[in-house]
Formats: structure tokens, C-alpha cells, sequence
């Protein structure tokens, strides 16, 4: 049974004992129940209230989820043809210059690069002196380490 059933069959029991409403004792006894109808009904309209704010939390979450899933996400990207943990860049403030952190597949050592050092198309790592070459295309900001790494679908002809 709800408070709002509660406060109903209360009001109910008071009519059918015939309580007399205008002595002190039925003046009080109405009030009461007609302050608990009030909080009952009260009580009701609070718990709509709450389901409907619970409703949208989900909506807001889920929504939040998507916008986390689409920013923070890059394993699903179909944009690089590199291993995430091979390489990773970041942007400045300004977004200049752009750095590359590249793994060597020899050594396993990591190197820092700027969009510069990419451009000259390989390097030699500083620890094991093993030649690094790079693809860079800036259309798909997109490096790749040459040697074992599997070719970029749009390089075959």
C-alpha cells in the first residue's frame, strides 16, 4: 500500500467513525490526516520527479560515454595503419610543431620526432643505429615505420 492509499483509507476510517469535526479533538484529528494527504501526494510528485531526473542521467551518461568513446578512443581508428603503441603525437597549444613518439622495432627504445625529421623520410634510432624510414602523409596524419610493419592498403598498384 502507497502513503497515498495510507493517508486515503485514514480518511476514510475518520469519516466512517462519524468524528465529529467541530469538537477540539475532530478539528485536530482532520487536520492531521488532511497534512498527511498533503505529504502523501507530496511524497508521490518527489518520486516522479526522480525517475524522471534517473531517466535523464542515463540519457546524459550514455551520451557522455559516445563523446568519450569518440575522443579518447584510438584503437578503433581505421586512419593509421601503425600500432598504437608504436607511435603516438600530440599538439601544442598551437598545434605547432607536431611530435612523434616512435618505438625502434630493433631496440624497442623510444625516440621523440618532429613533423621535420618525418619529412626526411628516415633516421637512424640513437641507441642501435638502425635505419628507421617513415611514410608521412598529412592527410591522414599517419606514420609508419618501414622494415616489418605490414604496407598501407593504399600503397599497393
Amino acid at each position: 500500500m502507497t502513503v497515498s492509499e495510507k493517508a486515503a483509507y485514514l480518511k476514510g476510517l475518520a469519516d466512517g467513525l462519524g468524528i465529529d469535526k467541530e469538537t477540539k479533538e475532530g478539528k485536530l484529528f482532520s487536520a492531521i490526516i488532511d497534512l498527511l494527504s498533503d505529504v502523501a501526494a507530496e511524497i508521490e510528485d518527489l518520486g516522479y520527479a526522480i525517475d524522471e531526473l534517473g531517466d535523464e542521467i542515463d540519457a546524459v551518461s550514455e551520451d557522455l560515454q559516445d563523446v568519450e568513446d569518440y575522443v579518447f578512443d584510438d584503437e578503433d581508428s581505421d586512419t593509421c595503419c601503425c600500432d598504437d603503441d608504436d607511435y603516438d603525437y600530440d599538439y601544442d597549444e598551437e598545434d605547432e610543431p607536431m611530435f612523434f613518439s616512435l618505438k625502434c622495432p630493433n631496440c624497442e627504445n623510444e625516440i621523440t620526432v618532429d613533423e621535420d625529421v618525418l619529412s626526411l623520410g628516415s633516421i637512424n634510432c640513437p641507441n642501435c643505429n638502425e635505419k628507421l624510414e617513415f611514410e608521412f602523409d598529412e592527410d591522414d596524419e599517419c606514420c609508419c615505420i618501414g622494415g616489418d610493419e605490414d604496407e598501407d592498403e593504399d600503397d599497393e598498384d
